[in-house]
C-alpha cells in the first residue's frame, strides 16, 4: 500500500465515522431534525419531512460504505455533495442574517451564539478539504486503472 493509499484510507475512515456519528441522532429524532431543516427556510414545506427521514439514512449508508470500503466512488461523490450542500446552506443563511442551529451532530435545541455559524462553516470546510482530496484520489486512481487495462 502506497503512502497516498494510506492517506486515502485514513481520510475514508475518518469521514465515514463522522457521517455515521452525524446520522445517529437524526435517525433517532426525525421530528426534531425536521424542525431544524424547516428553520433553514430553504426547502419547500412539502420536502422537509421526507428530507428529515431520508438524509440521515443516506449519511449512515455512505459512512458505513466509506468505513468498510464498499461502493467507494459513489459514497465519496455523495459525501462531497452533501458537504458542499451543507456548507452552502450555512453560508446562505448567514448571508440572510439567520443564526440557526445547524443540526449537524445533534437535534437538541441549542441556543445559537454569535459566531457559532462561522465556526460551523469553518468546520465543514475542514471536512470538505480531505473529502475533496479523497474524491480526487478515488477518481484519478480509477482512471489510471482503466488506462492500465487498455495497454
Amino acid at each position: 500500500m502506497t503512502v497516498k493509499q494510506k492517506i486515502a484510507l485514513g481520510i475514508r475512515v475518518f469521514l465515514g465515522v463522522v457521517f455515521v456519528y452525524a446520522s445517529i441522532d437524526k435517525i433517532i429524532n426525525p421530528a426534531a431534525f425536521a424542525d431544524i431543516i424547516y428553520n433553514y427556510q430553504i426547502l419547500p414545506d412539502q420536502l422537509v419531512n421526507i428530507t428529515a427521514l431520508l438524509l440521515p439514512w443516506i449519511e449512515l449508508v455512505c459512512g458505513i460504505c466509506l468505513i468498510i470500503g464498499k461502493c467507494i466512488p459513489g459514497s465519496v461523490f455523495i459525501v462531497n455533495g452533501l458537504l458542499i450542500v451543507f456548507t452552502g446552506a450555512l453560508i446562505f443563511n448567514m448571508a440572510r442574517g439567520l443564526n440557526i442551529h445547524c443540526g449537524c451532530f445533534s437535534t437538541t435545541a441549542e441556543t445559537v451564539e454569535e459566531g457559532t455559524m462561522i465556526s460551523t462553516v469553518l468546520r465543514d470546510m475542514v471536512f470538505l478539504i480531505p473529502a475533496l482530496y479523497l474524491m480526487y484520489h478515488t477518481f484519478s486512481e480509477s482512471v489510471q486503472v482503466k488506462e492500465d487495462q487498455r495497454t
